[in-house]
This record gives C-alpha cells, structure tokens and sequence, in this order.
C-alpha cells in the first residue's frame, strides 16, 4: 500500500481509544502508538506540513496500518506497553527497556502485606493491575487500608517468630490501623478474611466502597469537619476515576485465546482472534473467511477458522473464549468457555467490537481505494431487487415544480454508473398544461424527452425513476407507450417523513418493494431524489425570479430585449437595478437608456443631465 492510498483511507478509522500499529516493507512491525482518538492521531502523521524530520523518515516506512480498538485511554496506554514488549519495533525509543507499570501484590506470606510494586516475583503472589499510573496504584492501596486492617511492617509473621514473643505492638495499632498480629490479638483465619475481601475489591467491585466514601464525606461535612471531608473527596475522585478492568486482564487468565465471530450479507464471514499471556494481550488478528462449500452452518466456518487461526499463531491455549459452541473438538485437553458476565466477558466483548469494526473498515475502504466497485456492487443490487434483465447503469429521474401552477417546470437527472452525470441534465418549462396537473406535466416532459433521444439514436436510459407514486408512473409509461418504447420505471415511494421506503415497480400490477434503510441501495436511491428535488427548484426559483425581473422591465418604454438581457447579466436582480446608480447603468446598457431607467426606478428625480 502506498502513501496516498494509505491517505484515502484515514477518514475510514474509528474515532474510538486504541492501539495502532505501523507495518514496514517487510511486514513487520516498524512503531507501535497509542491514541485517544485514533483517526485523529494517526491521521496527524501523514499531514504535509509534518515538521519532525524523524516523523517523516518514519512515515516514508510505512507501508500498512493495523489497529486494536479499545474502552478507554488507559487501556490503550497498558496494550501499548505489552504490544512494544512483544514486537519490539525499530522506531519506538520508550517502552523498550522493559519499562512496567505498578502493580499491586497481596504477598504470598502469612499475614501477607499489600504493596505497590513494578517488578514483583513469580512467587505465587496475587497481583492486580497493571496500572496507568503509580499515583491510581497507591491510591489503590491507600483505599485498602482505610477499609482494612492490614499490617504494613515488614516483620517475619511466621507461627514460630510470634510464639517466641518478640515483637510489640506498634503506632498502627494503637491508632486502630492494625490489630496487631504481631502479638497474637489477630488470627490468621480472621485475617485472610479481611484479605480475600481486599482481592475481591482489587477486582473491582468498587460501588459498595465508593458509596461508603461519599457517605463519609458528607457527614464530616455535615459535622463541619471539612479537613477530613476533603481527604475522602479525593479519595473519591480518584475511585470514580480509578481503572481495574483494563484490556489487560487479571493475571490469572493466561495463556488462552479469545475468537469473536461476525457474518455479512455478501456470505463473508469474519473471525477475531486475540491472544492473551499474564493477562496481557499479545496477538490481534483478524480472519476473512469464506466457505469454499455450499450448506457449511456458522458452528462449522468458526471452528474451521480457529483451526486455522491456532496453526497460523502456533498457539498452545489451554482455554478458548468463544461466543457460542461451535463444536470445535481438535484438542480435547482444551477447555471451552462460553462466558456470560465477568473478566472473560470483557474480553470477549472487546474481541466482538474489534471484528465489528474491522468489517465496517473494508466497506469503507472498499469505497475510498475502488469507489467504481462498490457502486458497481449497489447497481446490481438495484437490479436483483427489481428482477430487471440488466444493470441499471444508465438511470433518469424525473420531477415537477411549480408554486399553484404558476412557472411550472420539470427536470431531469441523470446517473450514470452510480455517479450523477451533469452534463447530461435537462430542464424543461412546461408548454402545454395549464394549471397544477402534476400527470399531464410529466407526460409532456417524458414525451419530448425520449422523442429527441429516439431520433437523434441516442443511448436509452436502464431504469426511469418517477419521484411519487402510481400516478407518475402510470403517466411516463404512458408517454412511453405513446413512443413505442420500453424501458423500466420504477417509482420512488416515500414515507411519513419523506424518505424513501419502497420502490413501486411491476409489469402488470404495481406492487412495492421494500427496501431497508440506511442499505446502500437506499442511499443511492435517497441521492438520486434529493438530486432531482435541487435540480428542479432550483431551475423554478431562476425561472421565478427572471419571470418577475421581465415583468417590471416590460413596463418601461424603450427597453427591448437586448438591454434587459443586459441588465439582467449584470445586475443580477430587480433589487440590484432599482439601487443602482446612474453611472453603474450607463455602464451596462449606455447613456441613453440608463436616464430611462433610472428615471423609471426615480420618479422622484426630474431633470437628469
């Protein structure tokens, strides 16, 4: 992919927090990033004006974008640190030097301590996080022993150095901090309870705290102990603000992959696999599969896809997340977990948001990179829907305008391959009808129309749109029967909010045709209408006006034509001439006639030199 394709793509990224990832000639990774908004970011490097000589020799690399969308900046922050941990890409100078964020670790001890660390051993110790920030890890910790007593000595608890007696109780305990297992007063088993709490909090089961904060800070408040308030408002904040459920899950879930499944309408289907080590995230990938075999269900294309996604990665897991069974048994040591709330649900979701957005990513790109395929794909789409022998490819729309009959006129627009062709639109004023008949207008137009075309052996058109119902259908093809022509004519139905709905269309009988919002179908229909509607009153508006103009200029003696078509081109407006100077009009039409006309807009002047 080159550099400007890459560009006309860009508006095609979401606007949601990720991880984005820069592929090189070779298709490895060259830089990984993170972002808040990510078309916004990675649309800033492949600006022309970029001024860092180092963005742009980066920038002259790339060769490929890959993404991973994710819930929140924090989330992008922690998968960015774990994806330059994996890849180690050539242009990323931070996080390279195996820089970690905190954690907090319950201690595999007796009578364990909590603490905030950024390396801690593999010693069987629980651990929560990682964190964005140490500040949101002690606070973390902090809220923990507010609610707890936990010990925070770094005394060797073990049965036989409490019996011996050694130890005495220390200022935490007398300021009810600790209950002094040092010295007997706490037992073990009271204290592992207090401790198994702590690990569900960790988790984030944060609303029963969060409610005990702000119920203390408003009664000190109330109690007008605003010093104390103020340290549980703080507190407050940085739980509202405070970050467990991260796309880096719990530690414990290790080693498993996570497969999200997703279908489209063109029998595509689509598969997400991400695999996580240490509750990190390690590998993103995203599958197009389409079945070489007619009859295959859904469970059979996804368990083909995690077969070949686990070969592709060589992944050993010892657990599947999946969105339902697909009756995948290739190893049965492998457990299967289909979950329905929790950690793992999380991931699942996270999966199914990054396969959603990757098959919204190839429609649109599909329009940016090769617009002509894609609108060659609604054309026959149009055609299936209404069973025509073949491709609209040429398609003409009609539509009246005129304000209680006065003015009337008609105009017709033309689309050609999907695409609005201009140059081949017409405008009709309407000769032959006398008052509002909307069915007579359109036979006239589409009579002379499609009579010019016939003898001058013009290209006819596919597919004739009539913007309205039964009544303007039944009027082209009547006009057309009159010319001994063929062609399809659909009309355009629309519903209680002016927005097409159906499409009328039949030999015999009309009957309507359904047509699903927001479908691309529907979209090129809902332009070819408002195309015709701007077209037409436009034309109506122009017609109006110079209608009006001609009428006051018709009415001053000695202007002819020519100098109201002088006028007309240079003034613009009646407004435009009626405030003109004398100077300004002689300018447009000579002297002679400018003292007319301006005597006819000035009365009030007499004698003009």
């Amino acid at each position: 992919m080159t550099i400007e394709e890459i560009r006309k793509i860009l508006p095609t990224l979401p606007e949601s927090p990720g991880c984005y990832k820069y592929i090189g000639q070779d298709g490895t990774i060259i830089y990984v990033g993170k972002a808040k908004n990510l078309r916004r970011r990675v649309s800033s490097y492949f600006q022309r004006d970029v001024q860092s000589s180092k963005t742009r020799l980066l920038v002259r690399q790339i060769r490929g974008i890959e993404y991973v969308v994710v819930g929140t900046e924090a989330e992008a922050l922690i998968l960015e640190n774990a994806l330059i941990k994996e890849h180690q890409p050539r242009y990323n100078i931070l996080l390279k030097d195996d820089k970690t964020y905190p954690e907090v670790v319950i201690r595999h001890e007796p009578f364990p301590r909590i603490r905030v660390e950024r390396r801690p051993k593999q010693d069987g110790s629980q651990r929560f996080g990682p964190y964005p920030s140490a500040g949101m890890a002690h606070a973390a910790v902090d809220m923990v022993r507010d609610l707890y007593p936990i010990r925070t000595c770094d005394l060797d608890l073990s049965p036989e150095k409490i019996a011996q007696g050694k130890y005495k109780e220390c200022l935490q305990y007398h300021i009810k901090k600790c209950k002094a297992p040092c010295i007997g007063l706490q037992t073990l088993a009271d204290y592992d309870q207090n401790v198994r709490e702590i690990a569900s909090l960790l988790r984030g089961n944060l609303r029963d705290v969060i409610e005990l904060y702000r119920g203390e800070m408003l009664r000190l408040s109330e109690e007008l102990r605003f010093e104390e308030a103020q340290i549980y408002k703080e507190r407050l904040q940085y739980l509202e603000n405070y970050q467990v459920k991260h796309t880096v899950a719990p530690h414990h879930i290790h080693n498993v992959d996570v497969f999200s499944f997703e279908e489209d309408e063109d029998g595509a289907t689509y598969v997400n696999f991400m695999h996580l080590t240490q509750g990190m995230v390690t590998q993103v990938y995203t599958l197009e599969y389409r079945s070489l075999l007619e009859g295959e269900t859904r469970e059979e294309l996804f368990a083909s896809a995690i077969t070949e996604l686990r070969q592709r990665f060589a992944s050993r897991a010892k657990e599947l997340i999946l969105p339902f069974d697909p009756g995948w048994q290739d190893d049965p040591s492998v457990t299967i977990t289909i979950p329905q709330r929790g950690d793992k649900k999380k991931l699942l979701e996270l999966s199914e948001r990054n396969v959603r957005q990757y098959k919204l990513d190839k429609y649109k790109r599909a329009e940016r990179l090769n617009p002509d395929q894609r609108l060659m794909q609604i054309v026959t789409e149009l055609k299936e829907l209404l069973h025509l022998d073949k491709l609209p490819l040429h398609i003409e729309c009609f539509d009246n305008s005129n304000i209680q009959g006065s003015d009337p006129v008609a105009a017709c627009v033309v689309f050609k391959r999907g695409r609005p062709s201009k140059k081949d639109y017409r405008k009709f004023n309407i000769r032959s009808v006398e008052g509002p008949d909307d069915y007579a207008s359109m036979r006239e137009v589409v009579t002379r129309r499609y009579k010019r075309m016939k003898e001058a052996e013009e290209v006819l058109p596919d597919l004739i749109l009539a913007d309205g119902g039964k009544g303007q259908v039944g009027a082209i093809r009547e006009a057309l029967l009159s010319l001994e022509l063929e062609i399809p004519v659909a009309g355009l139905v629309k519903d209680e909010r002016h927005r097409t709905s159906a499409l009328l269309y039949g030999d015999e009988f009309l009957r309507e045709i359904p047509i699903r919002h927001h479908s691309p179908v529907f979209r090129l229909l809902e332009q070819i209408q408002a195309e015709v509607h701007r077209f037409a009153i436009t034309f109506h508006r122009d017609k109006r006006s110079k209608s009006q103009l001609d009428s006051r200029l018709d009415y001053i003696k000695g202007i002819g034509p020519k100098a109201k078509e002088a006028l007309i081109h240079h003034f613009r407006s009646v407004q435009g001439i009626s405030s003109a100077s004398l100077e300004e009009l002689t300018t447009a039409v000579g002297p002679a006639k400018a003292r007319i006309i301006y005597t006819a807009f000035h009365p009030e002047v007499i004698n003009i030199q």
